[in-house]
C-alpha cells in the first residue's frame, strides 16, 4: 500500500500496525512500541504442553494473545470442543506476572475454547490483585451465547452446544457467588469462549480491541490532518465493520475528518458495498485478475496496483480544490 501511495505522489505516508484484538494483535504492538517476546512452555488447548510466547513492551506492560496458548491454529487434527481449556492462557499471564508485569493487555481472538475462562481463573488462583488486565476483544457476544455463537466452529455439534451453554450458565452463576460480578451483562463477556468474561469476573476491564490497539499505536495522530487514509483485509463482508480493523479505521478517519478514505481486500462481498458509506472507495484484488488463484499469487503487486489508483484519485480530487496532501 504504502509502495502505490509513493508512486501515486504522496511524500509523507505513515504505516500503522493495527489489530482488533485477535490473532496479530502482540505483533501489532511490538511493531508500534518495540519491545521484547519471551516464551513459556505452557499447558495447550488439548492438555499437550506448548511453547508460548508473549511480549514485554517498554513500559514494562506485558501482551498476551490467547491464541497462542489456547488456539485452535495449534491443534492437528480434529478439536474436542468439551475439553479444550484455557489453562495454559493462565500460566502464561502468570509467567508474565513472575516477570514482573502489573499491567497486562490480553487478546482474545483465535480461541479453540468455550470453558468460559475457568481453566485460567483456576490457574490464577481465581485473583488479579494489583494487577491492571485489559481485555482486547474483538465481538461483543454474551457470555452465555459463547458456544452457540461460536462453538460450531470449534468443532461443537448441536448437543456439544447445548452441554456447552449449559455449563455456561451454571459458571456465570458460580461467577456471581464467588466475585460479585455477573458476568451475563457485559458486552464481549464471550470472547474467546467466554474467557473475557472470566477475566472480568477477576476485576479485568472489557475494552474494544481495535481501539487498544489504536491507540497504542498512534492512529489517531496519523489521522489528524491527513488526506487520505487506506486499510484493507483479506475479505471484506457485513462483519469487517462491526468491531473489525477496518470497520475502526474508517469510523475513526469519518470523525477526523479525513477527506479520502479506500479498502483494499483480497474479495468484496457484495452486500458488504451496499452497507458502506458511498464515499469509501473500495478495490477487490480478485476485481483486477481473472481468477482467484492469480490474486493470490500476484497479491502484493496487485495491492499495490490498488493504492496507485486510490492515490491517484485522491491527489487528483484534492488538486481540484481539496486539501493538500
Amino acid at each position: 500500500m504504502a509502495r502505490g501511495l509513493a508512486r501515486a505522489g504522496f511524500t509523507e505516508i505513515a504505516e500503522i500496525p493495527l489489530a482488533d484484538g485477535g490473532e496479530g494483535t502482540l505483533d501489532a504492538l511490538l511493531d508500534a512500541r518495540g519491545g521484547v517476546l519471551r516464551q513459556v512452555r505452557v499447558t495447550g488447548p488439548l492438555g499437550a504442553m506448548v511453547d508460548a510466547e508473549y511480549g514485554v513492551l517498554p513500559d514494562g506492560t506485558a501482551v498476551i494473545e490467547m491464541a497462542r496458548a489456547s488456539g485452535l491454529a495449534l491443534i492437528d487434527g480434529p478439536n474436542d470442543a468439551l475439553a479444550a481449556t484455557t489453562r495454559g492462557t493462565g500460566e502464561l499471564i502468570a509467567a508474565a506476572v513472575r516477570s514482573g508485569a502489573r499491567r497486562i493487555v490480553v487478546g482474545v481472538g483465535g480461541s479453540a475454547t468455550t470453558d468460559g475462562g475457568l481453566a485460567a481463573v483456576t490457574t490464577l488462583g481465581w485473583s488479579l490483585a494489583g494487577l491492571d488486565v485489559v481485555v482486547a476483544c474483538d465481538v461483543l457476544t454474551g457470555f452465555t451465547a459463547a458456544a452457540e455463537v461460536f462453538g460450531p466452529q470449534k468443532g461443537a455439534t448441536r448437543a456439544q452446544v447445548k452441554l456447552l451453554t449449559g455449563r455456561l450458565e451454571t459458571l456465570a452463576d458460580a461467577y456471581l457467588r464467588r466475585t460479585g460480578v455477573d458476568v451475563r451483562t457485559l458486552d464481549g463477556a464471550g470472547a474467546a469462549g467466554g474467557l473475557a468474561g472470566g477475566l472480568a469476573a477477576l476485576g479485568a476491564r472489557l475494552e474494544p480491541g481495535f481501539e487498544v490497539v489504536a491507540t497504542a499505536s498512534g492512529l489517531e495522530e496519523a489521522l489528524d490532518g491527513a488526506a487520505l487514509v487506506v486499510t484493507g483485509e483479506g475479505r471484506f463482508d457485513a462483519t469487517s465493520l462491526d468491531g473489525k480493523v477496518v470497520g475502526g479505521v474508517l469510523a475513526w478517519a469519518a470523525d477526523l475528518d479525513v477527506p479520502h478514505r479506500a479498502i483494499i481486500a483480497g474479495q468484496v462481498a457484495s452486500e458488504a458495498r451496499t452497507t458502506l458509506d458511498p464515499a469509501v472507495a473500495v478495490y477487490a484484488l480478485t476485481d483486477r485478475v481473472w481468477n482467484t488463484d492469480e490474486a493470490h499469487e500476484r497479491a502484493a503487486l496487485l495491492v499495490e496496483e490498488a493504492a496507485v489508483e486510490a492515490g491517484s484519485r485522491a491527489l487528483a480530487a484534492l488538486g481540484s480544490g481539496g486539501r493538500t496532501p
